[in-house]
């Protein structure tokens, strides 16, 4: 974690370091691991519009911690990219990766979420 500090203002900002694979890093293991979680498939489905959302905009049936989790499970996975704006989150799908890596992967694992 790093931990940056603003002496202007004396007020002390924790910023966690979002560590994401690279392409090449993503695993299929990882890849199906993270997809395999009902609420997870949903997070997925949500941002498979293309558009970057924040965590808050994704209504799912879980606590706060539980939803951290989900997120955090699909971010090292490869699955989506977060980036912080401010105090939210912005998460996106990460398509073009997943693609390259596991071509009609994800476009298999959408469309059987929709039946």
């Amino acid at each position: 974690m790093d931990t940056l500090t603003s002496e202007a203002s004396d007020v002390l900002v924790v910023a966690e370091s979002l560590s994401h694979p690279a392409r090449g890093e993503i695993e299929l293991a990882s890849v199906l691991h993270a997809l395999s979680d009902p609420m997870r498939l949903r997070i997925v489905a949500a941002l498979a519009t293309g558009e970057e959302r924040s965590c808050k905009s994704i209504d799912l049936p879980v606590v706060k911690s539980t939803c951290t989790h989900h997120f955090r499970v699909l971010r090292e996975a490869g699955v989506i990219r977060q980036r912080q704006e401010g105090t939210a989150r912005l998460n996106s799908l990460r398509r073009d990766d997943l693609d390259a890596r596991f071509p009609g992967l994800l476009a298999a694992v959408l469309a059987g979420a929709r039946n």
